[in-house]
């Protein structure tokens, strides 16, 4: 066989293996769309650092609180799973050890209730994909708490450029957590080169939920933060709230399980019991549904649809890029719908420099289209909510938050995600919350104190090569975003 034959081969190959795994069926369970319930006992939480005109910083952290009590107070049922669960973080600035605090929290619990039923997931960059031993992980398997690293695999490939040769060359080697010789950008100890290799590959649980008993029932808190130390300062929100949509959780997290191969007959039996439960209706409260994966964008795009002239549209967000999203924002604003979009600079992460892509080269396609745009006044940490208002002249006001930023990637399949869709009567207590979290920052601009956000000018980028390198990136999945 000549060498070009054979290169044509492999060729194909490749492209076969790309596009298959591109496009394959999604594993059951993933992209769940849940039906609207009663939203019952809801609470808001959300975090912020603010900087103040003296240099000093102070900051409103809420939503570990509330995860630690209500791990402090279960007593049959925990679980956790949240994407980032490491204590890697710049020491110029004094972080919460958030990894450690929520590790020590389950072990007490577990000691203290020698019954109680805890499962965590997480994502296998926490072990930079078998690469190196997670602390964390480790002290809660050897208190007898089970982690389960979610088998992303089965998951559509988001960078095919990359994942095709990975999946031809290198998945089948595994990996080793001794025979790490590189450094670890996550820890101290040093991992393979197959951790690198599987790096690119782009895709992750990005989950950030909780559930655990309380009383008589289920508490779920869906949020977008982490448990990592490097994060602690960041922007975020969440929602917790009992009720039917609380077996909604459970059954995403089932499918999670099920595509990593582990069964949970606890979990299966807390659906099963949920499901032939009645809940009382309580007037007036709302309603919720749970949506995963690209039901987030379905969501997202039919609250935007449903603006109308005069009504607002607010957006806090770490990421915003994805093009159907990017369009009907236009869209809404040549319907005469105010739209106002709040956004980190994408300046920093973790002590790096970054390029400002994507968010500024979306700014600029919104702010040439009239939109206002202001920036998180942030240093060091970041404006990492995910949050998605819709107040219309009249009725309830819609939120959408949780863990998916609006790019390719938490909405298109790739990466495993959890939102809620609430709708609530604008004076509840939980839109008060989260209408006042995006309104206090949107106002806060140069000369209050502190500052929370600064004009669309001061991080304003014209260039239109990286803009169209931004496109690039969105289009291909060879990006971080």
């Amino acid at each position: 066989m000549s060498l070009k034959v054979l290169f044509a081969l492999v060729v194909l190959t490749l492209i076969g293996i790309g596009f298959y795994h591109s496009y394959k069926p999604l594993p059951q369970g993933i992209s769940y769309n849940g039906n609207e319930h009663p939203l019952r006992d809801a609470v808001m939480l959300v975090d912020g650092t603010y900087h103040h005109s003296d240099g000093s910083e102070t900051r409103d952290h809420e939503i570990f609180d509330e995860i630690l009590r209500l791990i402090n107070q279960a007593r049959s049922f925990i679980l956790v799973d949240m994407f980032l669960f490491n204590s890697s973080r710049p020491e110029t600035v004094e972080h919460r050890h958030l990894a450690e605090q929520l590790t020590e929290a389950l072990i007490n619990r577990k000691a203290e209730q020698p019954e109680l039923e805890i499962i965590v997931i997480s994502d296998p960059l926490n072990t930079l994909y078998g690469g190196s031993v997670s602390p964390w992980f480790q002290a809660l398997r050897e208190a007898g708490i089970p982690v389960t690293e979610t088998n992303l695999r089965p998951l559509r490939d988001s960078n095919p450029a990359w994942s095709a040769i990975w999946r031809l060359c290198c998945q089948w080697f595994g990996n080793n957590s001794g025979g790490g010789w590189l450094p670890n950008a996550l820890g101290t100890e040093p991992v393979t080169i197959r951790s690198y290799l599987a790096l690119p590959n782009f895709k992750a649980n990005h989950r950030k939920i909780l559930v655990t008993d309380e009383g008589k029932s289920l508490r779920a808190l869906v949020t977008s933060a982490n448990p990592h130390d490097g994060s602690s300062r960041h922007s975020n929100t969440a929602l917790s709230f009992t009720g039917p949509a609380v077996t909604d959780i459970l059954k995403t997290e089932q499918a999670v399980l099920a595509l990593s191969g582990q069964a949970n007959p606890t979990l299966d039996s807390l659906i099963s019991a949920a499901n032939t439960r009645q809940f009382a209706e309580q007037n007036n409260a709302g309603r919720i549904a749970v949506r995963t994966e690209s039901a987030i964008l379905d969501s997202a795009l039919q609250m935007i649809s449903r603006a109308q002239s005069g009504s607002q549209l607010d957006l806090a967000f770490f990421y915003l890029s994805h093009r159907e999203i990017v369009a009907a924002l236009l869209d809404a604003h040549e319907r005469d719908v105010k739209v106002r979009v709040l956004l980190d600079a994408n300046n920093e992460a973790f002590g790096h420099q970054k390029s400002g892509i994507p968010n500024r080269q979306v700014a600029l396609e919104l702010h040439n289209a009239g939109i206002p745009i202001r920036w998180c006044n942030t240093f060091g940490e970041q404006c990492h909510s995910k949050l998605l208002i819709l107040r219309p002249l009249t009725g309830h006001i819609e939120l959408l938050l949780g863990s998916a930023n609006f790019t390719r990637r938490n909405l298109d399949d790739l990466n495993l995600e959890t939102n809620v869709w609430v709708s609530v009567s604008s004076d509840s207590a939980v839109a008060s919350k989260a209408t006042r979290f995006f309104e206090v920052q949107w106002q806060s601009g140069p000369g209050s104190d502190p500052v929370m956000s600064l004009p669309y000018d001061h991080w304003a980028d014209n260039s239109k090569l990286r803009y169209w390198r931004y496109r690039l990136m969105e289009a291909t999945g060879l990006s971080t975003f």
